[in-house]
């Protein structure tokens, strides 16, 4: 266990799909810090969840996708930056995965704080990085472009 100053820390596990179709990645466009950011369809593991279960329902959620994983992409540590109100400096730990998409889904409602989903060439989101919600965004796009794709058989979940 760590402690910093009295208190248990603790990183935020976090997952991100990387959907690629036609030479797109399926990103989306939220609102974050009252800004309007681009991001992969990612988000936080959720108690008695697998990582793969928690990106298959982050992409749903997100996008309106149903997709099939493929690889793990990478794994990424990140320590937000502390803003002038104090916010931010939270440590992340995120699982990357790479997905086909199967098909959208009709009518879904996407998850509160999320504008839409978009589909954006690698330049148009590598153009974009003053928008992106981390510099997860990018890197996670760039490793997969040069080729990380990992077996998902490193990704053990042990019930």
């Amino acid at each position: 266990m760590s402690f910093r100053e009295g208190r248990f820390w603790q990183p935020d596990v976090t997952v991100a799909t990387v959907v690629v179709h036609d030479g797109r990645l399926l990103c989306v466009e939220e609102r974050a810090g009252g800004q309007l950011v681009l991001n992969q369809p990612a988000g936080h593991l959720e108690p008695d969840e697998t990582l793969l279960e928690a990106a298959l329902r982050e992409t749903r959620e997100e996008t309106g996708w149903n997709v099939r994983i493929t690889h793990l992409v990478g794994t990424y540590q990140w320590k937000a930056p502390i803003a002038s109100d104090g916010s931010g400096g939270r440590h992340y730990l995120r699982f990357a995965f790479a997905a086909e998409p199967l098909h959208e889904i009709p009518g879904a409602t996407l998850d509160e704080g999320i504008v839409r989903a978009l589909w954006l060439t690698p330049q148009e989101l590598q153009a974009e990085a003053a928008r992106h919600r981390s510099p997860l965004v990018w890197q996670t796009a760039a490793d997969w472009l040069r080729g990380s794709r990992h077996p998902l058989s490193l990704v053990q979940h042990l019930a």
